[in-house]
């Protein structure tokens, strides 16, 4: 019981600091454009309770790398991000980095503070956003350019997008979320099936 309470513990420290992190206001260019890797773990004295890693960037080519089958379950911009290239969320992910939790993925376009509260949200730019990780949530901000969805699972939480989504099966649209806590559509919703 001990164990998991500090299990929570931890992971309440590390999505504070991730997302913190994600309203910095770094005036240093050569950070603000590298990749920032969070880990913390909590364990007692011989395993480990929970692990738990995060991108937080503003430079594409990193972003685009966490989206990537070999990136992580947690992907925060710590600005506006503009891709000149399609980019493709891959891979298999879990919720906190816990292989034992739910498939889970995040891409995070807001900062918050201390008390959780949305100080800032942010736009990515991208001709075509292809999503294929399961249960991938885009959680804030803006996504301007079109989506297209090859899983099941794909949840807009408080975001926009700012262009058309198209799933690829009629069964990814119908257990996608695209209207969670005001989310938006602004071009056409379509199956290609």
């Amino acid at each position: 019981m001990v164990s998991k309470k500090l299990a929570l513990l931890g992971l309440t420290a590390v999505t504070t600091l991730v997302l913190g992190a994600c309203g910095a206001d770094n005036k240093d260019s050569s950070s603000s454009s590298s990749s920032s890797t969070t880990e913390v773990s909590t364990a007692d004295s011989s395993t480990t309770d929970v692990v738990s890693t995060a991108s937080v960037s503003d430079d594409p080519a990193v972003l685009e790398t966490a989206l990537s089958a070999d990136g992580n379950w947690i992907i925060a911009a710590t600005k506006d991000v503009t891709f000149t290239n399609d980019i493709t969320v891959s891979g298999e992910f879990h919720d906190k980095d816990d292989a034992s939790s739910d498939i889970y993925r995040k891409l995070a376009l807001y900062s918050q503070d201390a008390d959780r509260n949305v100080t800032a949200e942010y736009t990515i730019t991208v001709p075509t956003l292809t999503v294929e990780s399961e249960n991938f949530n885009i959680v804030h901000g803006t996504v301007k350019g079109d989506i297209v969805v090859k899983a099941n699972g794909f949840v807009l939480d408080a975001a926009k997008v700012d262009g058309n989504v198209t799933f690829e099966k009629q069964e990814y649209q119908d257990s996608a979320t695209l209207d969670k806590d005001g989310a938006s559509v602004t071009g056409e919703v379509t199956v290609s099936e």
